[in-house]
């Protein structure tokens, strides 16, 4: 619930920032596109809406209000030592510290949000379903039209409006302007007042045509399917103003598009008798009955600027109509093209595209190992060129990636020269820390298996915030953002990685595809070393997530070096509580264990 209430409001944003951008070209083009056309760019537009409600990986509920997370100022912060228990040599070696971050907007807050939006759905449902009920009530209320001339007249608009499929034409007391209603079965309603008046005079058959004409053109052109795209969107975003503006907008641009074509079919001279019905009949054609129903009414503003337009109208030329097609076809495929890019970015980047095209994969059942806990594990096999997947959707999900990052960080203090594999010791400056094993001067070994945090947090203050990101650029690592603070930028939930983008660089690490000096990855990996017996060399780095006090994010990343073979493995889980580099490691163990590649 709290994902969706920040991934909505993100959305909201994108959208409003697209929809600015579309205002504003469809604003600078009018005079180049004709109404049909701006109404037709406006339709295409409402498909972005969708966008926030298509189905994304969603962040695990423990994490999933990570986007506004910020951390402490000390960068101590708040301290998680987790000592492994077991009898394995590596878990004893591995101590797992997790500094804590503290949520920004507490979670109740999104709850709260969600709360509100939900009320205004609701209302904004029995609205609509109200009106769903009315036009029920209209049916049933109406008889099938007696008059004949009246029906002679409307097949005559039939024929004109070159409509095949016959659509009922019903006459009822309860309007004061035809409308079409009736989405799977659309139908005309005649108000009986008009039909008095046509028999007594009062209104020609003129009038009367136009009337029809305009609601053949209704039906013509899925007007009712719009009109109730258009009311289903103002249900969801009944709360964002610039998307009501926006949603009314398209019902006026669907007025003119209407009427547009209507003076299509009818011959210069009679614009003016058209404008004039609308004039004539402005008053009892004011407003539209129901939302559900479409009409050749409209309140006095619209009709103002309707008969602007039909006074200004004129038939367009042949390279008038391949002009503005040309330019809708453009726009659409910008509009278009933005779905991706929304869809993207309003997730916050927090799925990996995993191409597996031609990759040898086999997908794990490995949920009893994991037990409670929700995460992925990932193995590849480099002799085989074999990829084995535990849970694929949170294998391609991207999360914090804790102290793990530290490979990296270490990676770039040796490549900026701040650090070198001789000398690679910063001295401690006396202030306490959490851990006695921290209060002491560090070299990388030390620094990287104790998870010192002012270590690296001063390789990243003398790089600098510019030489930090262009690292993460260079090396491709998860989203490639800092965020603002580069205390704990790895952990405060602005880095973000997935378990197989973690295998992939691991990769790139061992077989130095970076083009690094090969000291430099040589002294990384010593540091990363945690144990050797008859099966092979293991190396590895574990990385926990502590928000909140509470330890939502554990990982455990590396490589199994053998005589004949390397396999690089990632494994993440994620819980409310009680999810650690450690259990992460413990679950690793066993599942290496159970393939035989680790003892």
């Amino acid at each position: 619930m709290t994902y969706f209430s920040f991934h909505f409001l993100l959305c909201n944003a994108i959208i409003c920032i697209f929809l600015g951008i579309l205002l504003g070209l469809k604003r600078l083009l009018q005079n180049q596109l004709s109404a049909r056309m701006q109404y037709n760019l406006s339709i295409i537009f409402l498909v972005v809406l969708i966008v926030p409600f298509f189905p994304i990986k969603s962040a695990p509920s423990s994490i999933s209000w990570g986007h506004l997370l910020m951390p402490n100022s000390n960068t101590n912060g708040d301290i998680q030592t987790t000592f492994l228990s077991g009898n394995s040599y590596t878990l004893n070696k591995i101590n797992d510290f997790a500094v804590s971050v503290s949520t920004q907007i507490p979670t109740f807050i999104h709850s709260l949000l969600v709360f509100f939006w939900s009320i205004g759905v609701f209302v904004m449902f029995v609205l609509l379903y109200r009106s769903a009920k009315q036009v029920k009530a209209l049916h049933s209320s109406a008889l099938p039209l007696q008059n004949e001339v009246i029906n002679t007249l409307y097949i005559d608009c039939l024929n004109e409006t070159n409509i095949k499929n016959t659509i009922p034409i019903y006459s009822t007391a309860f309007l004061k302007s035809p409308v079409l209603a009736g989405f799977l079965r659309p139908r005309i309603y005649l108000p009986i007042h008009l039909i008095s008046d046509f028999n007594a005079g009062t209104i020609s058959a003129t009038d009367l045509r136009y009337m029809l004409l305009h609601e053949l053109q209704h039906y013509k052109h899925k007007d009712i399917l719009v009109g109730y795209l258009i009311n289903t969107a103002n249900v969801f975003y009944w709360f964002n103003p610039l998307i009501g503006y926006f949603l009314k907008r398209i019902r006026q641009e669907r007025e003119l598009a209407c009427d547009a074509a209507v003076l299509q079919l009818l011959k210069e001279t009679e614009y003016t008798s058209y404008g004039n019905t609308l004039i004539n009949f402005a008053e009892t054609i004011a407003l539209t009955p129901f939302p559900l129903t479409m009409g050749i009414s409209g309140n006095a503003k619209q009709l103002k600027g309707r008969i602007l337009n039909i006074a200004s109208f004129h038939q367009p030329t042949f390279k008038q109509k391949i002009r503005g097609y040309l330019i809708c076809i453009f726009v659409s495929t910008i509009i278009i093209g933005c779905i991706p890019i929304l869809s993207v970015y309003a997730s916050d980047q927090t799925g990996y595209h995993f191409d597996t095209t031609e990759k040898n994969i086999t997908q794990l059942n490995l949920s009893s190992n994991f037990g409670d806990y929700t995460g992925s594990f990932v193995l590849y096999d480099q002799a085989t060129d074999k990829w084995n997947i535990y849970n694929i959707d949170n294998a391609s999900t991207r999360v914090p990636p804790n102290s793990t990052y530290k490979i990296y960080d270490a990676l770039l203090g040796l490549e900026s020269g701040i650090i070198t594999p001789k000398h690679s010791t910063f001295t401690w400056n006396g202030e306490p820390c959490p851990f006695e094993s921290w209060e002491s001067n560090q070299d990388l070994t030390s620094a990287m298996h104790n998870s010192v945090n002012w270590y690296f947090q001063a390789i990243d203050s003398q790089a600098g915030f510019q030489s930090v990101k262009t690292f993460l650029q260079t090396i491709n690592y998860g989203n490639q953002n800092t965020g603002t603070n580069l205390n704990l930028y790895w952990t405060d939930f602005s880095l973000k990685i997935s378990p197989i983008e973690q295998v992939e660089l691991l990769q790139n690490f061992y077989q130095n595809n970076f083009h690094f000096d090969r000291k430099n990855i040589q002294e990384v990996k010593n540091a990363l070393l945690l144990s050797t017996t008859s099966s092979g060399s293991l190396y590895g780095k574990t990385g926990t997530g502590r928000v909140n006090g509470k330890d939502v994010n554990g990982w455990f990343v590396g490589y199994i070096e053998s005589d004949n073979n390397t396999y690089y493995f990632a494994t993440n889980i994620q819980a409310p509580s009680n999810a650690t580099g450690s259990q992460a490691t413990e679950i690793t163990e066993t599942i290496l264990s159970d393939f035989g590649i680790w003892k």
